[in-house]
This record gives C-alpha cells, structure tokens and sequence, in this order.
C-alpha cells in the first residue's frame, strides 16, 4: 500500500470520527470533518489509480 493510498485511509477515519463527534456535541470548525472525508476519499482514489499504472 502506498503512502497516498494511507495518508486516504486516515483523513477519512478521521474525518468520520470528527463528524459523529459533531452529531453528539457541537463544537467550532465541526464542518472541517466533511472536508477531511472528502479530501481523504481523494487521496485514497489517486494512490489506488497510481499502484493501478505501476502493476501494468
């Protein structure tokens, strides 16, 4: 697994986890979770679409 393809998993945990820690207590910048998803998810795409160019 690629540095990217991590770096993907982990924003994305972690942005999921801030998310539902905003569902029970509000708190300031709660909305950066949504982002940290989205930027994880994107990051995980282009790390599997890389290992993907190098196996062929």
């Amino acid at each position: 697994m690629n540095r990217l393809r991590a770096a993907g998993i982990a924003l994305t945990v972690l942005g999921v986890v801030g998310y539902v820690l905003g569902t029970v207590e509000a708190y300031p910048g709660r909305s950066a979770s949504v982002i940290g998803v989205m930027v994880g998810v994107t990051l995980y795409s282009i790390g599997r679409s890389i290992e993907g160019d190098v196996a062929e």
